[in-house]
């Protein structure tokens, strides 16, 4: 139940913050290997991209990818989250009665792989019919799919099933710095607004302030190795299923440090927190409550 609980709750999420996904990877794409200034900027910032993708692509252009996002959102985070959630019911991240930073840390990276493994080809999926879009403002490589199952047929076709779990290497360490950074200081900074009493414990504001905590410091950490991971999900392969532009994470990580800088490496961060940022709340307080309400009717 924890799993279901866990999906569910990120699936509630998703449906919320979806266009700003859609949003997010354009603006990582944009000016993909190339320094400022040498590239067409076709989204500005945030709230020009959306508009942008509204008027060019349409309402639905922004909810791109929504079913192998709620697919990806359900496994990935069913897993994440659920797994996450049986090890706290253990005791497993307390020392002494008290949330240990360390212990949770490890069971939310450990956590986090799993649950990017399972979720990796949707998640490929979901990356190229985000970047899909009219010519006159594309940015990336345009895959043409047609929908999720096209896209997963066409994939397998022509590179089997390995080639479903291609960009897995960058989703391993984005999910795990992700889940590490998110359940540690989700679970610390709940703990933390109960101590000062600012809202009664079994108030759902506890787990709407922790989320809001928690937010700030998973975009921070998270959002490098969420540029190189769309990147690499997205970049076209040769015959063999073998990147055109990346040979794997520490190649992707180095060549875009190299040709765009730091700030290449935090592309989109005002769409990511946009995005992450409601995510995180959301689905941690969709979490929280869903387990609280399961505990009731126990």
């Amino acid at each position: 139940m924890d799993f279901v609980l866990g999906g569910g709750a990120a699936c509630g999420a998703c449906l919320f913050t979806n266009p700003l996904e859609v949003v997010k990877t354009r603006m990582q794409l944009q000016g993909e290997l190339k320094s400022r200034g040498t590239y067409q900027v076709y989204y500005r910032n945030v709230f020009h991209a959306f508009y942008t993708i509204g008027k060019v692509d349409g309402l639905a252009g922004l909810q791109k990818g929504l079913v192998p996002g709620l697919f990806y959102q359900f496994f990935m985070n069913g897993v994440r989250l659920g797994s996450y959630a049986i090890i706290e019911s253990a005791g497993y991240i307390h020392t002494n009665g008290r949330v240990s930073a360390v212990k949770t840390t490890l069971a939310g990276a450990g956590a986090g792989v799993v649950g990017a493994i399972m979720g990796s080809p949707v998640y490929l999926v979901k990356t190229h019919l985000q970047s899909q879009s009219t010519s006159s403002i594309a940015v990336g490589h345009q895959h043409r799919h047609q929908g999720m199952i096209h896209a997963l047929r066409v994939i397998y076709r022509a590179h089997g099933i390995l080639g479903l779990w291609r960009g897995s290497s960058a989703a391993v360490p984005r999910v795990s710095v992700g889940s590490a950074t998110q359940l540690s200081t989700f679970s610390t900074s709940k703990e933390l607004v109960i101590d000062l009493q600012v809202f009664p414990q079994d108030s759902w504001l506890v787990a709407l302030s922790a989320g809001m905590i928690s937010s700030v410091m998973v975009v921070l950490a998270m959002t490098p190795f969420d540029v190189v991971s769309t990147r690499l999900y997205n970049q076209p392969v040769d015959h063999l299923g073998k990147g055109r532009l990346y040979k794997g994470f520490s190649d992707c990580f180095s060549s875009t440090l190299k040709k765009e800088g730091l700030t290449g490496l935090y592309k989109g961060l005002g769409a990511s927190y946009f995005r992450l940022g409601p995510h995180t709340i959301l689905s941690l307080f969709f979490w929280d409550e869903l387990r609280k309400l399961y505990q009731k009717l126990r």
